[in-house]
């Protein structure tokens, strides 16, 4: 799952990017308004927490430009406590949820992955699809009700095919969410995971449609 934290503030962003990646995100940072609207304009992301108070471009502004152009990324906002006309007017311009600082990072974390489930038509935690088990708050994956290894960058893979199972998710789109910016992102590398599942998981759990991507199967 990929995320966009727009924090001028570094030390609050560094937090915020550690906490996401524990929970199985992988968290890009955007430190004015300006940068933040380009990213989130031309960029595809699971969730994006967007501060309020930034440099050359407001939060607020960035908000109903992103709505206005067709940006569809949950978005968590990030108030001062007490500002309660600026929590109003940005879920009237279109964010999904809000917090207000100083906030605890675990309450951060259990509003991001509501607000990911919620977006793809998944309310709960707890995903069952075939002889696959996710957790997506505990972040562990089972085969026929055993607990199996994976590693971080597995898990996100899974994931994110569990938050879009209704569909087949093609190559290009799983490696924008698997890796960050400064990655290399290679067809060969997503093979290479979607083979290392495949030899963990068993048969029967990840399928690939030729020329148009992966999906999770499904029992008849």
């Amino acid at each position: 799952m990929r995320a966009l934290i727009v924090e001028d503030d570094r030390r609050i962003a560094e937090s915020l990017e550690r906490a996401l990646a524990s929970a199985g995100f992988r968290a890009e940072r955007a430190e004015d308004g300006e940068t933040a609207w380009f990213r989130g304009g031309t960029e595809d992301y699971d969730l994006i927490v967007l501060d309020l108070g930034l440099p050359k471009l407001d939060g607020l502004t960035v908000l109903k430009r992103w709505r206005a152009e067709g940006c569809e990324s949950p978005i968590l906002i990030l108030t001062a406590r007490g500002a309660w006309t600026e929590r109003v007017e940005g879920i009237d311009a279109g964010a999904d949820d809000y917090l207000a600082k100083p906030f605890r990072m675990e309450e951060l974390i259990a509003r991001a992955r509501a607000l990911v489930r919620r977006a793809g038509g998944r309310g709960a935690a707890r995903h069952q699809v075939g002889r696959l088990t996710v957790d997506l708050n505990h972040m562990t994956i089972a085969i026929d009700g055993v607990p199996t290894s994976v590693t971080p960058l597995e898990f996100r893979l899974i994931a994110y095919l569990t938050l879009h199972q209704d569909k087949v998710v093609p190559p290009g789109e799983l490696l924008e969410h698997l890796y960050g910016e400064d990655d290399a992102r290679e067809a060969n590398a997503l093979e290479a995971i979607i083979a290392r599942l495949r030899r963990k998981l068993g048969p029967g759990v990840i399928a690939t449609r030729r020329g148009f991507g992966y999906h999770l199967e499904r029992p008849e």
